[in-house]
């Protein structure tokens, strides 16, 4: 019985510190590739980076185990009756305290660096994370239930959300999107306003100005660079509060799909 537990406490303590080892790794890998090899003129480059990276590590990450909680729990779901909201929502906690520990890890790092990342902008987290959790819930909800009639859903999701990462401002600073973007046009209407349509595009870029904080710095050589979105606090609070918007009422949507859809989970399984 104690060499049981011995073990099992072991297991735990290795799960707590990959959840603290993985984000430094993640960290670390773009830097040296994005930072170093292909040069990123961005001043303290993998503060950016991450500040954008840790949003969608818990999106992406979230979402496709969501998806595959109820085919990959058939088993359970055919022997006893509970709520099939569980699993998915389930996931999306185990997600959140991983996210927690890499939210620890970074601004751990921040302070260790002596990063200027404190102030006002700290307020824009709160928010930005409310409107990431309700966006990620209703999605999760929705895949979790298709998953069971159409079972592509789960391989389909993961050429999505690759794809969906590079039309999200992570890795390249949104200004250049918008400097691209915004000459072309689709019936009468910029590619750049299409462009921020991306809810997660909202969510990502509030991260961004609550952590990594300046919209203009300065390179090496003293030029200035445009690295956040260029708008006012009012902006960004009402890109953030509109997603808050969408996401609810997509969750209200998503959870009626879900009811109506759970009761043939058991034969479909």
């Amino acid at each position: 019985m104690r060499k049981e537990l011995k073990v099992k406490y072991k297991n735990s303590i290795l799960g707590f510190l990959w959840s603290l080892v993985r984000p430094l790794c993640l960290l670390m890998i773009y830097w040296l590739v994005l930072g170093k090899f292909l040069r990123s003129n961005i001043p303290n480059f993998a503060f950016y980076l991450f500040s954008g990276l840790v949003a969608w590590d818990l999106f992406g990450s979230t979402l496709g185990g969501a998806t595959t909680s109820i085919v990959g729990n058939g088993g359970l779901i055919k022997k006893v009756y509970f709520p099939r909201e569980i699993l998915p929502l389930a996931t999306i906690g185990a997600g959140l305290v991983h996210f927690g520990l890499q939210l620890v890890v970074l601004f751990g790092v921040l302070v260790a660096f002596q990063y200027d990342f404190w102030g006002p902008n700290l307020l824009f987290l709160p928010l930005a994370i409310l409107a990431l959790v309700m966006f990620m819930t209703a999605m999760s909800l929705f895949l979790a239930a298709a998953n069971v009639y159409l079972r592509d859903v789960q391989h389909l999701i993961e050429v999505f959300l690759l794809f969906w990462f590079w039309l999200t401002p992570i890795v390249y600073p949104i200004n250049f999107a918008f400097d691209v973007l915004s000459k072309r046009h689709v019936l009468g209407v910029k590619l750049s306003t299409i462009y921020m349509l991306n809810p997660m595009a909202n969510v990502v870029i509030g991260f961004q100005r609550a952590i990594y904080k300046h919209l203009v710095v300065l390179d090496s050589g003293g030029n200035p660079i445009k690295t956040l979105y260029q708008a006012s606090v009012g902006t960004y609070i009402g890109r953030l509060t509109g997603v808050v918007a969408l996401s609810a009422f997509l969750l209200w949507l998503a959870q009626r799909v879900f009811a109506r859809a759970q009761g043939n989970f058991a034969q479909e399984l």
